[in-house]
């Protein structure tokens, strides 16, 4: 213990690591741990300022993205050949690619493979980004590992290069780290942003490379085009290495299509899940439309799987490009090009493995279902016109088929957020079809109390000030579009509005979701406290109701916020 508080000294911070010996540098990666690793790594966050800065140079620096991780990969102790070792299954897309990934891990799992997976952001704990064999890497392990790359790290500066690697980057290399110190058969790599200048894209040798559906997201990176995005996410595509899309717009579908072909990779559209043989499996992720992601997933297993057989039988690799792909510019428009025919991917009997593995799949905060005597939260982080789409569908059958089955009334109440440089107006409108008795903004802040915020979920990216504009806006965009009358006052301490009419409907913010999930459940559970509302009355509406019915959706931090407020003994453990 004493030995943690000397390293936490403020004048560590300045520590010449090089001045130390390898063996007091193995003794303090020992004594170091997860909540000294978190703390550090969030050290690694932009501030709000310099982030949007970057997104103004966001060409230049996109350029120089994949030329500095490798450079920092090689710096943490792992090279570039080391890399070329992993087996790796790449994927990216807008929307379901966590799924798609989540479902390979879990067939590829269930068939007796040791398995890596890499995905983001994570909801609660950061660990959860680094999962070996399904599970979130073990905090001892994290913190080992961590410091193994952040010594490295440190002690591999120089006078001309004193850069450490963002936030993402770093948990990036420290995922390739693990898996190759794990000795992973399989790493499942989900893409960050985009695909071509995403820190993962240094990967070289990937066995087969998905992409999911594509829509309009991060556009002031990926341009405002489904062409340019669909560009971007194909950008992962490398030369000779099989991949598989699911059906896509058409345009987005051809410019798929084109850099494949230019790459002479062999790009499949995936069937229907009802297209299989046989009887439809069973999924462990709710929602229809999670038909087409574990369609996905059976594709890529498939193919990695026969990949794997036929290293394990002939010693032999096929040699792929360093270097294609990872200079080419994704805003560059290529000469018009005929319409290319892609095929579909050959359906066949699947294994009775394979079909455990999709049942047993678990995600955490997509389409997931926490049901309580007096309450149900419906949970899911979308956050794009179409994911939101596929949100209400899955709520709506839910929920109607809960409120069908309940004696008594039953309400409904949004909890929602939705944060950068998405429209409120596209994401809400097709919320008003759910027929919420009352809608609830919140920042993705656990609670006003800085000493009871969790480290994990720290973020320098944003001020609270923007969350709050964030909420109003959300909030102003909610009230008209269900027409009603907009009313407001706020407690400047407590940043807390109420809005609507005598007869409502009402809406309110919250500064935290700790408060806004207090005043939601009002008592409800005794395992959620109901103190910190600031005395704002719950209307009859919700508090008389037999059932609560509560979506949380709007972003991926809302919903890990919420999951961390509301506790393991009513989640579960993840």
């Amino acid at each position: 213990m004493v030995v943690r508080k000397i390293l936490r000294h403020p004048s560590l911070r300045c520590l010449n690591l090089t001045t130390i010996s390898p063996s007091l540098l193995a003794f303090m990666s020992e004594q170091r741990g997860y909540e000294d690793a978190v703390k550090a790594l969030n050290t690694l966050q932009t501030n709000a300022q310099v982030l949007a800065q970057i997104r103004k140079e966001r060409g230049r620096l996109r350029r120089d993205n994949l030329v500095e991780m490798r450079r920092f990969v090689e710096r943490a102790g792992v090279s570039m050949e080391q890399l070329d070792e992993l087996s790796v299954i790449h994927v990216s897309g807008t929307k379901g690619k966590g799924s798609t990934c989540a479902f390979t891990e879990s067939i590829l799992r269930n068939c007796g493979f040791k398995t890596g997976f890499y995905s983001s952001p994570h909801l609660i704990e950061v660990r959860e980004r680094i999962r070996i064999n399904g599970k979130p890497l073990a905090k001892n392990l994290f913190a080992k590992y961590f410091f193994k790359c952040w010594d490295n790290l440190q002690s591999s500066k120089t006078e001309e290069n004193q850069k450490m690697p963002a936030y993402f980057r770093f948990l990036t290399l420290m995922a390739f780290y693990v898996f190759l110190h794990e000795q992973v058969d399989v790493a499942i790599l989900e893409v960050g942003i985009g695909g071509a200048y995403d820190s993962t894209n240094i990967i070289r040798k990937p066995v087969v490379c998905g992409v999911t559906s594509l829509g309009m997201d991060h556009v002031q990176v990926l341009g405002g085009s489904l062409e340019s995005i669909a560009l971007h996410k194909a950008g992962i595509f490398k030369p000779n290495v099989p991949a598989f899309t699911v059906p896509q717009d058409e345009s987005a579908l051809q410019v798929v299509a084109e850099k494949a072909s230019e790459l002479q990779t062999s790009l499949h559209v995936v069937p229907s899940l009802d297209d299989y043989p046989g009887k439809r499996p069973e999924l462990g992720i709710d929602g229809e439309h999670q038909g087409i992601n574990a369609s996905t997933a059976i594709q890529l297993s498939r193919t990695w799987i026969q990949k794997h057989e036929q290293r394990t039988n002939s010693n032999a690799e096929t040699e792929a490009s360093n270097e294609q792909n990872a200079e080419d510019d994704s805003e560059t428009k290529a000469p018009k090009k005929p319409r290319l025919s892609i095929p579909v991917a050959e359906t066949f009997e699947i294994p009775d493995s394979f079909r455990e593995g999709l049942r047993n799949t678990r995600w955490w905060g997509r389409n997931q279902m926490i049901v309580l005597p007096k309450i149900t939260f419906y949970i899911d982080g979308a956050h794009t016109p179409r994911s939101i789409e596929a949100c209400i569908k899955w709520f709506l059958l839910r929920a109607d088929d809960e409120r069908e089955k309940t004696s008594g009334s039953t309400a409904r109440v949004l909890l929602f957020n939705l944060t950068g440089d998405r429209d409120p107006h596209g994401i809400l409108r097709p919320l008003i079809d759910c027929k919420f008795d009352h809608a609830v903004f919140s920042p993705n802040t656990v609670s006003l109390d800085s000493m009871g915020e969790s480290t994990d979920l720290t973020n320098f990216t944003v001020t609270r000030d923007s969350q709050l504009r964030h909420c109003v806006e959300n909030q102003r965009c909610w009230m008209a579009l269900r027409g009603a009358g907009f009313q407001s006052h706020a407690d400047e301490e407590d940043h807390l509005i109420q809005n609507g009419l005598d007869d409502g409907p009402y809406s309110t913010i919250f500064p935290c979701v700790a408060q806004a999930l207090r005043w939601i459940t009002a008592g409800r559970d005794p395992r959620i406290p109901t103190n910190g509302n600031n005395g704002i009355a719950v209307p009859e509406t919700l508090t008389q109701a037999t059932r609560l019915q509560v979506l949380v959706t709007g972003s991926l931090h809302l919903v890990g916020t919420a999951l961390k407020v509301l506790g393991s003994d009513i989640t579960g453990e993840m």
